[in-house]
């Protein structure tokens, strides 16, 4: 696969971009080599500057539900253009988006939209903080929840410790006020709260991790989560960013009958622009202002062209409630082919599914938190995917990120696939 372009491409964002990259996972730096660059991408394949084809496994990190350049999407778009890309101002489209949530998150009461998923949980977790007037938070080791101060925190070195900051620049006095458990931590998690739980302004979870990889919650783990939580008076949010609208119809809380506080969406509600949203019940949000003192603001928050994406997307999907449905049985086939593509090359792996995300592990045993991810064959991942892209599958470029199907990834796409992934076993 010739990568000429893509290479000098690199070489000349490096000199004006850190690491030459607007986010560090595009640095293909976990996986020892240059990232193709993408002139455009179709459906199912994305394409870049050399003109080589790929089938896409990322989807934008999980936004393209429907594929790329959807004809619905694109065209609700050119429309929306020609009356104006930003007005800083309130719109109908708003409204209407928010409705269209609200119908598959009964739970958002009342919600506010705004541009990526680190200012939904940033804004989510000052809601909190607000509402209960406690200031100590509690996440999970391996959960990531955006790039703001106090959740860029790691957990310490024991199972409930202040977190330490994971990250130059975060501040000692913000990273107090974060404790870090293990992801499906239960006994942890009843121990700390009985000794602490009024303490707690909120817990803040992927009820469905990706980005430690694709790790699914212990049955008891969410219902504990919200146990807990009613019992001090904490708030529980569910940052559902990535999980939203793949793993059910309604996400989470409906697959698994876990209502949270509050809730954080991404991704799929901007069909592929930026958009993000925050909300839930009606007693929390209106203490956010104007309605009351909590602030928060965006000048491009509830930008019409972002709107008008997500409004097609969710119309989409809403108008076949089997869709998703369909999508994920198209997923765990494709999962289950490549389960005994690694069982004919004798190669030991772990291929957790939620939804229609997966992730592949090169471990002996089931991972169950960040722990365990970090236990994985990481040069046995880079060579696996090394030798997926030369074969023409794009995938994401580490061992804790989570790979995305769409409706628009066919049977041809997966036998292509499944042929790449029994090259690429064997190499190993």
């Amino acid at each position: 696969m010739n990568l000429e372009k893509s290479a000098a491409a690199f070489e000349k964002a490096k000199k004006i971009m850190p690491g030459g990259v607007n986010s560090p996972v595009r640095s293909y730096s976990s996986v020892d080599c240059s990232p193709p660059f993408i002139s455009r991408a179709q459906g199912s394949k994305i394409f870049d500057i050399d003109g080589n084809k790929y089938i896409d496994y990322v989807g934008s990190w999980g936004p393209a539900i429907l594929g790329h350049a959807h004809p619905r999407i694109v065209e609700a778009l050119q429309k929306a253009v020609e009356r104006g890309t930003s007005f800083g101002a309130p719109t109908e489209l708003e409204t209407e988006l928010a409705e269209l949530v609200q119908k598959f998150y009964p739970s958002m009461q009342v919600m506010r939209m705004v541009n990526s998923g680190t200012e939904a949980t940033m804004s989510a977790i000052r809601l909190a903080r607000g509402f209960t007037g406690r200031d100590k938070i509690l996440k999970f080791s391996g959960c990531y929840h955006g790039h703001s101060d106090s959740l860029l925190v790691k957990a310490g070195s024991g199972a409930a410790t202040f977190g330490e900051p994971s990250s130059p620049g975060v501040t000692r006095g913000t990273s107090q006020d974060t404790i870090v458990l293990p992801y499906n931590g239960i006994k942890e998690v009843e121990k700390f709260f009985a000794e602490r739980g009024e303490e707690i302004a909120a817990v803040i979870v992927e009820p469905v991790a990706g980005n430690m990889g694709l790790v699914p919650p212990k049955k008891k783990f969410l219902p504990t989560l919200r146990q807990v939580t009613e019992k001090y008076n904490s708030l529980l949010i569910f940052d559902e960013v990535m999980c939203g609208f793949r793993v059910a119809p309604g996400g989470v809380q409906k697959k698994y009958k876990i209502i949270p506080d509050l809730t954080c969406l991404g991704k799929v509600i901007g069909g592929g622009l930026p958009c993000a949203a925050y909300g839930g019940r009606e007693e929390i949000m209106r203490n956010v202002s104007p309605d009351g003192k909590i602030y928060q603001a965006g000048t491009l928050s509830g930008n019409p062209l972002a709107m008008t994406a997500g409004i097609e997307t969710l119309k989409i999907l809403l108008k076949d409630t089997s869709l998703t449905e369909k999508l994920i049985k198209k997923t765990a086939k494709l999962v289950e082919g490549l389960k005994i593509k690694a069982e004919l090359a004798n190669v030991e792996v772990q291929i957790q599914q939620a939804g229609s995300m997966f992730s592949i592990f090169f471990n002996p045993k089931r991972v169950k938190n960040f722990e365990d991810a970090a236990s994985s064959n990481q040069e046995s991942f880079k060579k696996w995917f090394v030798a997926m892209l030369e074969r023409g599958i794009y995938l994401p470029p580490s061992q804790f990120e989570t790979i995305f199907v769409s409706t628009e990834h066919s049977d041809d796409d997966f036998a292509k696939t499944l042929e790449a992934a029994e090259a690429a076993f064997l190499k190993l």
